[in-house]
């Protein structure tokens, strides 16, 4: 178990230089190219990008405002398309203070700002191994993991406005939907549980029903109904089982 802050901040920032980084990296390589052709200047693209640390919200900030939308219109879409954060992030603080000393509520409050599909996913998984046990030890090795992967994003997102501007659309869409593809792979590779793989499979179900009748509804209703018909399957399996 790693028991010196420093060494498991510096193990989260080295294990982040790798897939993740390159990932999100190409995923916002994708997102400066669109902030380019959206006239964006470039301290803007940094500023949404440390705000609001989220492509979905990004690309729905940059979609209303050319769409002309109102300010509290842009505003409360951006803050709708980050909903899906509220539960990762209750799930995720519990492991950074269990068994370890009190913290301040604005440290946490600090930290939450690091939550990301990439971030969450991988410190979910990383907090089950033996050597991060430690919550002190886990609160480093996150932050260090968030900032590179904050860093290499902002590098990234400047890179891909300035150097690749001329991409085609769809090569632009493309690299933004590499960073949720390798959320989703993540999450199918570590579905050991029943719970968990029961969800996989009841959302998988309801989105592609949906998508068919109701193709903006898809994603809400793969949480909302698949994840709740898991969650009964489930409860209904340990019951009888």
């Amino acid at each position: 178990m790693i028991a010196d802050p420093r060494r498991a901040l510096v193990l989260g920032a080295r294990e982040a230089l790798g897939v993740p980084a390159a990932v999100l990296g190409a995923g916002f390589l994708g997102y400066g190219s669109l902030a380019a052709d959206a006239g964006y200047p470039v301290y803007l693209t940094l500023l949404a990008t440390f705000a609001i640390w989220a492509l979905p919200g990004q690309l729905v900030l940059m979609e209303m405002q050319a769409a002309g939308a109102a300010l509290a219109a842009t505003l409360l879409a951006v803050w709708l398309s980050a909903a899906r954060f509220f539960p990762m992030t209750l799930t995720l603080m519990p492991l950074l203070r269990r068994g370890g000393r009190a913290r301040s509520w604005w440290r946490f409050l600090l930290v939450a700002q690091l939550v990301s599909m990439t971030t969450w996913a991988v410190a979910i998984r990383r907090f089950e191994d033996s050597d991060l046990q430690d919550p002190g030890s886990r609160w480093q090795y996150f932050i260090g993991f968030s900032a590179v992967c904050i860093g290499s994003a902002a590098v990234c997102a400047v890179i891909g406005q300035l150097l690749i501007g001329a991409l085609p659309p769809l090569a632009k869409y493309g690299l933004a939907l590499l960073t949720p593809l390798y959320f989703f792979v993540t999450l199918v590779g570590e579905a050991r549980s029943k719970s968990a793989i029961a969800a996989l499979i009841c959302g998988a179900a309801v989105a592609l029903a949906l998508h068919e009748a109701a193709p903006g509804w898809s994603l809400l209703g793969a949480g909302l109904i698949g994840g709740s018909a898991a969650f009964l399957l489930q409860r209904s399996h340990a019951r009888h089982g």
